[in-house]
């Protein structure tokens, strides 16, 4: 039976609250809170599913069990929350059925490891966002090489994230293609986690690297200039006029020689270069600020780019599958700018990178070119540097002695 309360009703059901001596008010149960997907689960049923390459928004919710009139108003709603177009093959969803399985109520899509996007399936078709929760955590790592770097990293419990941070860091200073057994890398560190699951390694605030006794600490101190942020202790920049290398996480094929055994000819002749092997299409980057002197063939050199820094230096990048979009002759480069991309042009046996480097028109060895520092930090703020120093080691002194 359905009861109606009639409006003059309502003040005689108030009365009691206010003026009943001994009376208590009955207290109405608080509404549950909803989830963090904004519905109820309990009683549906779940499954995984995922994008399939080439599948549209409409076909994925049709694939789904919803009608293709369901599926474009469902695409609709979407308005400003979602945008169709980038649905990624790939991705993974959630499907919540009713209780018999019959009917889709949610669709929940990963975005990725953290943003969510939640699909209402029944009645008013709905979309909302959703995030899944994360925490920042502070941390402090001791890798000692003794294979490799990733695997070192991981051995000490470590996401190989920081691997990038740190190539970062020390890419003036570290040649991360020629580390040796027994260098050391200890480093102070924060990174985000979702469902501990380590989703992003975010600041690196202090590092020291060490080999055979040499240390070099990288401390992070920002002089709000928009310049560099790291240091050493005694306010040297670790940025140098020159990056150690002009691409990522690779290996030397060849070396620096006046006598090399052409892999392709068979001659002797002299290599004044550094090969680096890489897969093709790996970024290759200008060393150092200059000026494309020029952009293109090279005979057995292949695609080729000539960058000239400063009225002594120039630098050579050979083999080259393509160029960056745009770069000609003339061009002023900025130091990590992206000036190509590795690949086999030319006379190569397979795709790397063959870097030279002149000085006053002399081919110098490229790994043992000293370059310039940058500006050290301003002298008003060595105080503050050493302060933040004596911080961050006694927190990555507190950090490592909880971690053993």
């Amino acid at each position: 039976m359905r009861i109606r309360l009639l409006p003059f009703l309502l003040p005689l059901l108030l009365l009691p609250v206010a003026c009943g001596r001994g009376q208590q008010a009955v207290e109405e149960e608080p509404l549950p809170e909803l989830p963090r997907l904004g519905f109820f689960a309990d009683s549906l049923l779940v499954e995984e599913w995922s994008v399939q390459p080439g599948e549209t928004f409409t076909g994925l919710f049709t694939r789904i069990g919803m009608t293709s009139d369901e599926s474009f108003r469902l695409a609709q709603a979407c308005d400003s929350v979602f945008d169709v177009r980038r649905l990624r093959a790939g991705n993974g969803l959630e499907v919540y059925f009713d209780s018999l399985g019959h009917e889709v109520k949610y669709v929940v899509y990963n975005n990725d490891r953290i943003h969510q996007t939640v699909f209402k399936c029944f009645d008013s078709l709905a979309v909302w966002t959703s995030g899944k929760e994360v925490e920042y955590e502070r941390k402090y790592a001791d890798v000692k090489i003794s294979s490799s770097l990733w695997n070192d990293m991981t051995c000490a419990g470590a996401s190989p994230l920081l691997i990038l941070k740190l190539s970062d860091i020390y890419a003036w200073t570290v040649d991360f293609f020629g580390l040796h057994e027994g260098d050391r890398f200890r480093m102070l560190y924060g990174q985000t986690l979702c469902e501990d699951e380590i989703i992003s390694v975010d600041t690196v605030y202090y590092a020291v690297f060490e080999r055979e006794g040499r240390q070099v600490p990288a401390i992070l101190f920002d002089q709000g200039d928009g310049g560099n942020q790291y240091w050493n202790a005694e306010g040297q920049s670790l940025k140098k006029a020159f990056l150690k290398a002009p691409l990522q996480f690779t290996r030397i094929s060849s070396g620096f020689s006046y006598a090399r055994k052409h892999p392709v000819t068979g001659k002797i002749r002299p290599h004044t270069a550094i090969d680096y092997a890489a897969p093709a299409g790996t970024p290759v980057m200008s060393i150092g600020d200059g000026t494309v002197l020029s952009a293109g063939w090279a005979g057995g050199g292949g695609n080729t780019v000539k960058i000239r820094h400063n009225a002594s230096y120039v630098t050579s990048y050979m083999h080259l599958s393509r160029y960056a979009k745009g770069l000609k002759a003339g061009q002023h480069v900025h130091q990590g700018q992206v000036i190509g991309y590795v690949g086999a042009t030319g006379t190569a046996t397979g795709p790397h990178l063959d870097f030279r480097v002149y000085k006053d028109g002399t081919a110098i060895n490229p790994l043992k070119m000293e370059s310039p520092s940058a500006d050290p930090i301003r002298p008003e703020n060595l105080p503050a540097l050493d302060s933040v120093r004596r911080v961050y080691e006694a927190m990555a002194l507190d950090l490592g002695a909880g971690s053993r």
